[in-house]
C-alpha cells in the first residue's frame, strides 16, 4: 500500500518536475528567436544602409561627372538606376525598424533623396538645353552637397540602429537574469523530490547558462571575439549556436566597415597620385617636340622609348604591386627623360643590391621622391645637382628593405623641416597648403595605408643649401600580401 502511494508521489512529483522544467527552455528559445531576429533585422538595416552611403556619396557624384566630362551621355548614365537602387534600400529598411526614431531617419533620407533626385532632373534638363560646364559643375556641386547631407542622415541612422541593437542587447541580459532565477526556483524544487534529481538537472543547466550569461556581459562590453562553449544540452544548445552566430555577425559587420573605409583610402590614394600626372606629361611632350624641331633624333628615341617604358610601369595592368627591380626601371626612365631635360645641372647615380631585385613592392613610390628632389632641391640651388638613389638591405636577417633619395639642392631650413615633418604626419593635413611636400605628403601616406605599423613611414635629414635624405623602410615580400 505504502509502495503504490510513494510511487503515485512519486510519478506525480516528476511528472510536476518535468513539467517546470520545461518552462525555461521554452522561454529561453522564445527569447532567443526574438533578440537573434532583431539583430539580424539591425544587422541587415545598417549593412544595407552602408551601401546605400556608398552608393550616394561615391558612385553618383562620379558618374555624373563623367557625364559632364562628355564621358558618357546623360540617357546612357546609371545613375537613375543608383536613384532606384537608394530609393528600394530605404523601402525594404522601413518595414525593419526597431523604434521609430530610425523610423523618421529614414522618412527624412527619403525627402533628401527626393530632393537629390529633383536636381539630377534638373541637371539634365539644363544640359539639354545647352547650359554651359560651369554651370553643369555647379549643379553637380550642389548634387554633391545633399548626397553628402544624406550620408550624414543615413549615418544617423546606422548610430540610431547600433543604440538598438544596444538597447536589445540589454533585453536580452535581463532575460538571461529572469531564465536564471526560475532555474533556481528549479532547483529548489528539485532539491524537495530527490538529491538526485537536484544534482543532475544543476549539473546539465546551470553551467550552460552561468556561460551564456557571462558571454552576453562580454558582448555588451564589446568584446565581440567571445564565445561560449555549446553544452551539448538539447534546450540550450540552439540559443549557444545563436549568441555565437550573433557575436561573430556584428564582428563581421565592425570588421567589413573597416576594411570598407580602408579600401576608400586605397581609392583616394590612387585619384591623389593621379593629380601629379599631366605636369610631366605637358613638359615631356614640349621636350619631344623642341628635340625633333631641332633634329635631334636620337635624343627623340632615347626620350621616347624612356617615356613608353615610364608609363607601361606606371600602369602595370591594374597592379598595385610590382617588383623592386620595376620600381627602380620606373626611375631610371624617369631620370633618363629629366637629363635629357636638365643636362646641365643633374647628374644621378642609382646603387641597389641585386638580391633584392624580385621583391615585390607598392608601386610608384620612389618617383615622386625623386621628382621633389628635382623640382624643389636641385633646381633651387646654383650649379650641378647630384641626385643618388640607395636600395639596400636595412638589416643582416635580410627581412627589410632600406630605400634612400639623397640630393645636394636647396634643402630645408631647421624650422622648416620640423613643419614639414610635422605635415607628413597629419591624419588631417590641408593638401592645398602642402605646396613643396605634396608629393612627399602623398607616399608617406601610401606608406601608411599598405604597410601600417611595419614601416615608419617617410625619414628626412636635411640641411639649409646641403641637400636633404628622404628614406623609408618597408619589410621584404614575394608576394601581394595584406601587410
Amino acid at each position: 500500500m505504502k509502495k503504490r502511494i510513494l510511487k503515485r508521489t512519486l510519478q506525480l512529483s516528476y511528472l510536476v518536475l518535468v513539467f517546470i522544467m520545461a518552462i525555461p527552455s521554452v522561454y529561453s528559445i522564445i527569447v532567443s528567436q526574438i533578440h537573434t531576429h532583431r539583430y539580424s533585422r539591425i544587422i541587415s538595416n545598417v549593412s544595407l544602409a552602408n551601401r546605400i552611403i556608398n552608393t550616394a556619396k561615391n558612385e553618383i557624384p562620379n558618374e555624373l561627372w563623367e557625364i559632364i566630362c562628355g564621358k558618357k551621355k546623360f540617357d546612357y548614365g546609371m545613375q537613375y538606376i543608383m536613384m532606384n537602387e537608394i530609393a528600394e534600400g530605404i523601402n525594404q529598411m522601413l518595414p525593419e525598424c526597431q523604434c521609430s526614431e530610425s523610423e523618421e531617419k529614414l522618412f527624412i533620407a527619403q525627402r533628401a533623396q527626393a530632393t537629390l533626385l529633383r536636381n539630377i532632373n534638373n541637371l539634365s534638363s539644363k544640359m539639354k538645353a545647352g547650359s554651359t560646364v560651369q554651370e553643369n559643375e555647379h549643379a553637380l556641386d550642389d548634387i554633391r552637397t545633399i548626397t553628402a547631407l544624406f550620408s550624414d542622415i543615413m549615418q544617423e541612422f546606422i548610430v540610431t540602429e547600433i543604440e538598438s541593437g544596444n538597447k536589445t542587447n540589454i533585453s536580452f541580459r535581463n532575460s538571461s537574469v529572469i531564465l536564471s532565477i526560475i532555474q533556481i526556483l528549479i532547483t529548489i524544487s528539485a532539491i524537495c523530490i530527490s538529491i538526485k534529481s537536484y544534482f543532475t538537472v544543476s549539473g546539465a543547466i546551470q553551467k550552460p547558462i552561468a556561460d551564456m550569461e557571462r558571454l552576453s556581459t562580454k558582448v555588451a562590453g564589446g568584446e565581440l571575439t567571445a564565445k561560449v562553449e555549446i553544452p551539448n544540452v538539447e534546450e540550450l544548445d540552439k540559443l549557444a549556436v545563436n549568441l555565437n552566430t550573433m557575436t561573430e555577425q556584428i564582428d563581421l559587420l565592425m570588421k567589413k566597415n573597416v576594411e570598407e573605409q580602408k579600401n576608400f583610402q586605397k581609392a583616394e590614394m590612387k585619384a591623389l597620385q593621379a593629380q601629379i600626372t599631366p605636369h610631366f606629361l605637358y613638359n615631356t611632350f614640349d621636350t619631344i617636340v623642341w628635340l625633333a624641331e631641332e633634329e635631334k633624333t636620337d635624343k627623340v628615341v632615347k626620350i621616347t622609348k624612356a617615356f613608353s617604358d615610364f608609363l607601361r610601369i606606371s600602369l602595370s595592368r591594374g597592379h598595385e604591386w610590382i617588383t623592386v627591380q620595376q620600381e627602380l626601371d620606373h626611375i631610371k626612365n624617369y631620370l633618363t627623360i629629366q637629363k635629357i631635360r636638365y643636362a646641365d645641372i643633374l647628374n644621378y647615380e642609382i646603387k641597389s643590391d641585386p638580391d633584392l631585385m624580385n621583391f615585390k613592392m607598392v608601386k610608384l613610390i620612389l618617383q615622386p621622391l625623386v621628382e621633389n628632389a628635382i623640382y624643389h632641391g636641385i633646381k633651387n640651388k646654383r650649379g650641378r645637382g647630384e641626385l643618388s638613389v640607395t636600395v639596400k638591405f636595412y638589416d643582416e636577417e635580410k627581412t627589410s628593405i632600406f630605400f634612400e633619395v639623397a640630393d645636394n639642392g636647396a634643402g630645408f631650413s631647421e624650422e622648416r623641416l620640423s613643419e614639414v615633418r610635422h605635415e607628413l604626419n597629419a591624419a588631417d593635413s590641408d593638401t592645398e597648403k602642402l605646396s613643396s611636400v605634396y608629393g612627399m605628403y602623398n607616399v608617406n601616406k601610401k606608406l601608411k595605408l599598405y604597410y601600417g605599423n611595419k614601416t615608419q613611414g617617410l625619414m628626412i635629414q636635411s640641411e639649409r643649401n646641403k641637400g636633404s635624405k628622404i628614406s623609408f623602410i618597408i619589410p621584404c615580400q614575394t608576394g601581394e600580401e595584406n601587410v
